[in-house]
């Protein structure tokens, strides 16, 4: 006789046989999504030759980034070279203008040109005005004098003196009234017994038409030049200096034969590189902050668990930020460079630091395809790791440096040229760390003071110990720390965060053919789970 609850049970087995079912294909569903996301991560973190390997996808920005580093190299040093003619053309003329206006003036005598006597202050004046006058039948150079409408600009004397004074060194009495300063035009009567300080202005014009052989067009230079007889200390020596300011114009009236812009294309090439460049680069930062997005919420939904701020991090690439940068200075150096080859711009220092500062930045950035190999690897990791460390010990050492800067400046100021101002005593105290003429450094300091003179040994040989042996030999150490312990977790094969050891749990090589299309293949469900 039939069972009458055989229904009921076999229902009931059905249910519970259905249960277990749903169960394992939600599971088996979930370990998909896990290891299919696990894959896209380890396809995200692969260098350029794995990703080939892995879907065929070819290595653009890198064969970019190679041709980018050969452009932008020929295009500083092209750019170097037309500056330096610019700075060659500057310094010549200062020197011409020396020799010109300088009576007596040779080039050894520069720091220490002078004069001494009353008769030698007329001479020298009246010498200033006789070349500038001649100046058309004297120079061997273009130069010519400034035009203001039809007229020319005249020579300019100016001197500053005491109004009215008395100084009586003998009976050690002086009396002096306020300041006093008047310009006259050519020429005027100069006051020794009270001058401070006598002022030549004028304005001279070239054209530098050496940057015609260099395909680019020349430029037109204003030379506004001084020259200083300094009598501010009444020592009895009155120097005298000759010194210029530059303004680079536009011609305005020019023809040149021949063809001058084949720069100007050249550089276009390398703005339409950079522009690629940058949105390849942008586009990769993108993918990172999407994908590090995902990766939390990932996260939190399976796992239940936060992910920490250095795992976020890792999908931030640096290098495609340090890239990014590169690429906007120089598309703003080489349009600037456009705009001074076509001579509607003068900013050669701008351009200078924005073409030097990215092709500084493109080559550092070679440096992310030379992490690839292991052995140059260790050492952007070890830069990497110990940058906070450096930056802290640094923040200490520099209190230690900023204070012998003060105190060297106040107490060896007046008695050795190299403490003379701030400027110097920090770039002497650098040279002594780095054991830079250290022996000259001793030896210049003046005896005029015994007690000065003490001090200053003490002072340097407390500071040469100090850093040289103390601070650099820490400042190494913790270098040396750094590279050890990175090398130790390389060596036993340890993942150092939990975003890695959650990649390296997929086995799966980039040629396997897992990564081609994702999802499509039934191999490939579970291909990070083979053994």
């Amino acid at each position: 006789m039939d069972d009458p609850d055989a229904p009921y049970l076999a229902f009931n087995d059905l249910n519970s046989n259905g249960g277990s079912m749903w169960s394992d294909i939600l599971a088996r569903q979930e370990q998909r999504e896990v290891e299919s996301f696990r894959r896209k991560l380890k396809y995200f973190f692969m260098n350029p030759c794995e990703k080939y390997r892995a879907r065929g996808r070819k290595p653009w920005k890198l064969m970019l980034q190679i041709i980018k580093i050969a452009v932008i190299t020929i295009q500083l040093v092209s750019f170097g070279l037309s500056n330096q003619m610019v700075v060659t053309f500057k310094e010549e003329n200062l020197m011409a203008f020396k020799h010109l206006f300088l009576k007596d003036y040779t080039h050894h005598s520069s720091n220490s040109y002078a004069v001494y006597t009353q008769a030698e202050v007329y001479s020298h004046l009246s010498y200033i005005v006789d070349r500038f006058l001649r100046l058309r039948n004297i120079t061997v150079g273009n130069h010519a004098y400034e035009k203001d409408g039809h007229y020319f600009t005249p020579l300019l004397m100016c001197q500053q003196f005491y109004h009215n004074g008395s100084i009586l060194p003998g009976n050690e009495t002086f009396e002096i009234d306020t300041l006093n300063s008047f310009c006259r035009l050519i020429s005027g009567f100069v006051i020794v017994s009270r001058l401070l300080e006598v002022n030549v202005y004028f304005t001279l014009k070239a054209i530098n038409l050496q940057t015609v052989q260099h395909h680019e067009l020349p430029d037109c230079y204003d030379f506004s030049i001084t020259i200083r007889f300094n009598n501010r200390a009444h020592s009895g020596q009155i120097k005298v200096d000759l010194d210029n300011d530059v303004d680079i114009n536009e011609c305005r009236d020019w023809k040149v034969t021949g063809n001058i812009y084949y720069t100007v294309l050249f550089d276009v090439v390398i703005i339409l590189t950079c522009l690629a460049s940058l949105v390849l680069c942008t586009r990769s930062v993108s993918t990172g902050v999407q994908l590090q997005f995902e990766y939390r919420a990932f996260f939190l939904r399976h796992f239940g668990k936060l992910v920490s701020w250095s795992d976020r991090m890792e999908f931030i690439n640096g290098w495609y930020i340090l890239i990014v940068i590169s690429d906007i200075l120089t598309i703003t150096g080489s349009v600037l460079k456009i705009a001074i080859q076509l001579k509607a711009l003068t900013s050669y220092d701008i351009c200078s630091i924005l073409l030097g500062t990215g092709t500084m930045l493109v080559w550092i950035g070679v440096l992310r395809y030379m992490g690839y190999f292991k052995k140059y690897n260790i050492l952007i990791i070890t830069l990497r790791a110990a940058f906070p460390n450096v930056i802290r010990f640094c923040c200490c050492a520099a209190m230690i440096y900023l204070g012998y800067c003060f105190c060297g400046w106040i107490v060896l100021g007046p008695y050795h040229d190299k403490f003379r101002s701030l400027n110097t005593v920090t770039e002497c105290l650098f040279s002594l760390i780095n054991g830079d003429d250290m022996f000259a450094t001793f030896k210049n300091m003046q005896q005029k003071s015994y007690l000065v003179w003490l001090f200053s040994r003490v002072y340097l040989y407390t500071f040469v110990s100090l850093f040289i042996y103390m601070v650099l030999s820490l400042f190494i150490t913790l270098i040396t720390d750094t590279y050890e312990t990175i090398k130790q977790q390389q060596s036993d094969g340890e993942p150092v965060s939990e975003l890695q050891a959650f990649i390296s749990e997929c086995k799966d090589h980039p040629s396997s053919g897992c990564y081609r299309v994702e999802g499509r293949s039934s191999t490939c469900l579970f291909c990070c789970v083979r053994r």
